[in-house]
């Protein structure tokens, strides 16, 4: 595949399931992810792989952390939230490691992980594989990012649920951009 029509037709999977991307498959998927713009060389990159079997744990991690902040969740609520874990085979948590008070601003850390993440999603649909970003009241949370490893300085950027897309949806009709850019020129 060349690179344009990947950029150009990389979407969500709907549904993910086995194979998961093996270990070279996650290798070259993360040393794509590292060639990120890095503003700096602050190599603000971190990534946590959740496999297969830590998954009902970290299910457990997304319940309590509902059950934390929403302490009327129903049991069928709680279950559901459980069950976002297995929505893959592997699932892939991207974090920005800040650095506060160097010269290059944290949002520029952060999304130099969100574009890591990004290189990662491209990188599995070019391996045959396809994956889904998602984020949610986990991602901002403190006992989560702990729980997972990360400092008080990390954000957790996204969740990215990688496996082999169960069925390819219809192609999309291609995404209009026109209406979303406009040329600018110096006053006068």
């Amino acid at each position: 595949m060349q690179a344009i029509d990947l950029l150009r037709q990389r979407k969500s999977a709907v549904k993910l399931t086995d194979p998961a991307p093996d270990g070279r498959a996650l290798e070259l998927m993360l040393a794509a992810a590292v060639h990120a713009p890095d503003h700096g060389k602050l190599r603000p990159w971190r990534f946590v792989v959740i496999p297969r079997e830590a998954r009902a744990g970290f299910g457990e991690l997304l319940a309590a952390q509902l059950q934390r902040t929403h302490a009327a969740s129903s049991p069928e609520t709680l279950a559901r939230e459980r069950q976002k874990a297995f929505r893959a085979p592997l699932i892939l948590v991207v974090a920005a490691h800040t650095t506060p008070g160097v010269k290059i601003p944290v949002i520029e850390q952060v999304l130099s992980a969100g574009a890591a993440a990004h290189s990662i999603l491209l990188a599995a649909v070019a391996l045959g594989f396809n994956g889904v970003w998602k984020t949610g009241a986990p991602a901002y949370d403190e006992t989560v990012r702990a729980a997972l490893g990360l400092g008080a300085d990390d954000v957790i950027v996204g969740f990215l649920y990688l496996g082999t897309e169960v069925a390819a949806a219809a192609q999309a009709a291609p995404r209009e951009w026109r209406d979303l850019v406009h040329h600018w020129l110096p006053p006068g």
